[in-house]
């Protein structure tokens, strides 16, 4: 079987998407960097969408030390292949990325695209971490990486030093028209973005620290769509559909959501023709999704996992459970917070349920169970202080606070590790627990690292946590439907 080129995709068979552009032709406008898998599934099919409608907007991928993405794809002219899991599976060829170059070997060309006046945008997907932040979200100076680029700027090594390097360049020319977007998960990403830049310029040149903060927009984004790793079982499934051998295709469910916050310095894509959400108020989307999607994945994980269930699958195909995530969704949660405009709040808790229900997708609920005294402040608690304050419902939110808590105490009394960063205070704790379940819930809610003091100690919230744990410490494979039942 040949294999995926610019010679062979006339080869493609017909069932395959393909946009219609002339690839050849279309120069390169962005250049993004951390051009991994999410990217690849998202942002740059959204690109290679919107390139139907006209614009040199082609990527230029820039790996900031990995060689994989590069070295696969140049076989293949940068072309590949999404296959969208469904009950229809669908596969779309993808040329939105005509070149990937390594920051490492490739240096001055990689300078090259981010100072040339036909590049006006820059967009990163490099995980939290690549943003070299603190504790408090802005940029940590103690930074190895920071501390390196600041005295070695022409050689820097971080995604802030390289975009403040290149930023430095284009200030020196006068070449404006940029604008910077974070793609991560990161809660006000481009603020922090933008703060983390200009922080770093200051201790450069402050009139270059001044004339970024005038002149180059960082918006703010939120991303959504599960992106399963590439296995050998997708590519032998992408081949039999194209007819071709594509070294590296990716894989993501059907639903995908991309959120800009309107604030560009310069020219951008025919985006929001093609699916992307534009608006002034990117935080209410953020709240949206982080409590109505996040924090019934939590809950689903904990209780699910309990119950014996292995994937989100499982989970959500037992009516019970279903039931249960439901209701709060529609009668706890959507009462939490004012939707943004542009958001029915039904029709997206609707999605949720369906994308959980997508058997194409294994999502594991042990890995949605990670990192519990991270995300549950964020993904239940704040819910619930917020509905307290309004009088509302919180009893299904509580819950899942419950599920959390047998899910700790289990773990220590059958020494399983953990994954997450308080894991060992955790376990000590929960280990002390002896059956008595109000004594056990009062333990466990006194770690102040995961429960403010002021709502452990309120009786609206520590009752029905209480009421769940009793319920939930009867709960096995066998008698999912009653208890799960008696908890609604």
């Amino acid at each position: 079987m040949q294999q995926l080129t610019n010679q062979t995709v006339s080869q493609l068979a017909d069932a395959v998407i393909q946009n219609d552009y002339v690839r050849a032709d279309v120069g390169i406008g962005i250049v993004h960097l951390g051009p991994g898998a999410f990217h690849r599934a998202h942002q740059a099919v959204f690109t290679d969408n919107a390139l139907a409608l006209g614009g040199d907007w082609a990527i230029c991928g820039v790996s900031m030390r990995s060689r994989g993405v590069r070295d696969n794809l140049a076989e293949q002219d940068n072309l590949y292949t999404l296959a969208i899991l469904d009950e229809q599976p669908a596969y779309q060829l993808v040329g939105a990325i005509k070149e990937v170059l390594v920051l490492g070997d490739q240096r001055e060309q990689v300078m090259q695209r981010l100072t040339a006046a036909t590049t006006h945008i820059i967009s990163l997907t490099v995980t939290e971490k690549g943003y070299c932040l603190n504790g408090d979200g802005l940029l940590d100076n103690a930074h190895a990486d920071i501390q390196h680029d600041i005295a070695n700027l022409t050689e820097a090594r971080s995604a802030i030093g390289l975009i403040v390097a290149a930023l430095q360049v284009r200030h020196s020319h006068n070449i404006s028209g940029l604008t910077v977007i974070s793609c991560d998960n990161l809660a006000d990403n481009g603020s922090k973005l933008e703060k983390a830049v200009v922080a770093f310029a200051a201790q450069i040149d402050q009139e270059l620290a001044d004339w970024i903060s005038h002149n180059v927009c960082f918006p703010n984004t939120m991303v959504d769509s599960i992106t399963p790793a590439t296995d050998e079982a997708l590519k032998q499934r992408v081949a039999d559909a194209l007819g071709l051998v594509d070294n590296w295709p990716i894989q993501r469910e059907a639903f995908t959501q991309w959120v800009i916050e309107d604030h560009f310095s310069g020219p951008r894509p025919h985006w929001e023709q093609v699916g992307v959400t534009f608006t002034q108020d990117v935080s209410g989307f953020e709240k949206a999704k982080l409590r109505l999607l996040n924090g019934s994945h939590s809950t689903l994980a904990y209780l699910g996992l309990r119950c014996g269930f292995e994937t989100v699958h499982q989970g959500i195909s037992n009516p019970a459970l279903k039931k249960l995530i439901s209701t709060m969704l529609l009668q706890e949660v959507q009462a939490s917070f004012t939707a943004p405009d542009g958001m029915n709040v039904e029709e997206y808790i609707h999605a949720i349920l369906a994308r959980y229900g997508n058997s194409h997708i294994r999502h594991l609920l042990s890995q949605i169970a990670w990192d519990g005294s991270q995300k549950l402040p964020f993904r239940l608690l704040g819910t619930i202080k917020d509905n307290l304050a309004a009088g509302n419902s919180i009893k299904l939110l509580c819950t899942g606070v419950a599920a959390w808590l047998h899910f700790l105490v289990d773990a220590a009394h059958n020494q399983k590790q953990i994954t997450d960063p308080l894991a060992d205070m955790l376990l000590e704790n929960a280990a002390k627990c002896s059956g008595d379940s109000a004594d056990d819930v009062a333990n466990l809610l006194a770690i102040s690292q995961v429960f403010p003091a002021a709502l452990a100690q309120d009786e609206r919230f520590s009752q029905p946590v209480t009421d769940a744990y009793i319920k939930l410490a009867a709960l096995n494979p066998q008698n999912v439907e009653s208890v799960i039942e008696s908890l609604l």
